[in-house]
């Protein structure tokens, strides 16, 4: 309880009952559900993103997808494409590694990709669930207990104004973190073993942030830039903490990051889309100047600069 109090995650939702999520079982089994929730958390989310752009599925010409949970060959790519019946030639770009970062990393991705007429849908979904171990017994581990959440997110990214107010991405940044010269692929990671998934981590992973913020090539430092809100992964208060006393943004800008982490926990790359779904209806002034930014294992951080439209 005194973690969970730490924390700071009031509530957030499992797709299946605590007595299934927490139970002892084969690697194959525990898999196999995690990828099932994977397709009908994105498939769910891949659908309300078109309606809600008014986009139709043969409109799109590429298709990102993300998740870390559920191991799948064919993956999420393919589900979709069958399931929302997406034209056959749609440009594929299957990512299963990203874990945290891969919301910030994939819009980034997306406003490179799109085309005039052809649309690209982002679609990411975790059931960061499964790594919930009773065998993992780590303060580490208790505090992804607390922490982790399941959920799915998409977006559409356009060239063209779009039925929604959003961000309009006007330029992206991705980094991959090396210590005074050494590897950090140890400071968060996820490993399976024949029960399921973990993850690990080190006191490094949170204290790196402090070591990439600085990094950004855009800040009040740097052509005093500085953003009025924020669309930032919400891994943990304490990071989010670090990502305002680092300069990225001011304290305020990073409400709906808070207010994600403490109504949904910390539900992995879909997270970012999560806050940007909170910005949406509660949404900063026409022309606003905005951050997009998300950390994740590796150590790797990917951001962009962005501004905010009322659409059409």
């Amino acid at each position: 309880m005194r973690i969970a109090s730490t924390v700071g995650v009031r509530k957030r939702r499992f797709v299946r009952p605590l007595d299934e999520v927490s139970r002892t079982e084969a690697f194959q089994d525990r898999n196999d559900r995690a990828y099932a929730d994977v397709c009908a958390l994105g498939e769910r989310a891949a659908r309300a993103a078109l309606h809600e752009a008014g986009i139709d599925p043969g409109d799109i010409g590429t298709l990102i997808t993300f998740h870390a949970t559920g191991l799948a060959i064919p993956g999420l790519d393919v589900h979709l494409v069958n399931a929302l019946d997406l034209p056959p030639t749609v440009q594929r770009v299957p990512m299963t590694q990203l874990a945290c970062a891969g919301g910030a990393h994939a819009l980034g991705m997306a406003a490179a990709f799109a085309r005039p007429g052809r649309h690209v849908l982002v679609v990411g979904a975790e059931a960061l669930s499964t790594v919930y171990q009773h065998t993992d017994t780590g303060i580490h581990s208790m505090i992804y207990k607390m922490l982790f959440g399941d959920g799915g997110a998409a977006a559409v990214v356009s060239t063209e104004p779009l039925r929604q107010p959003g961000l309009f991405i006007q330029d992206t940044w991705t980094y991959l973190h090396r210590d005074a010269g050494r590897a950090t692929v140890d400071y968060y990671k996820l490993r399976a073993d024949q029960s399921g998934y973990h993850f690990d981590s080190t006191p490094a992973a949170v204290s790196a942030v402090s070591q990439v913020v600085p990094m950004l090539p855009w800040g009040p430092d740097k052509e005093g830039w500085e953003p009025e809100f924020a669309v930032v992964h919400p891994g943990s208060h304490k990071i989010l903490d670090l990502v305002a006393d680092g300069g990225a943004c001011p304290e305020k800008a990073l409400r709906h990051s808070h207010a994600c982490l403490e109504e949904d926990g910390n539900v992995g790359g879909p997270a970012v889309l999560h806050v940007l779904a909170r910005t949406h209806d509660d949404p900063p002034a026409e022309g606003s100047e905005g951050l997009l930014f998300g950390v994740g294992p590796g150590f790797t951080a990917a951001a962009a600069r962005t501004r905010w439209t009322a659409g059409t």
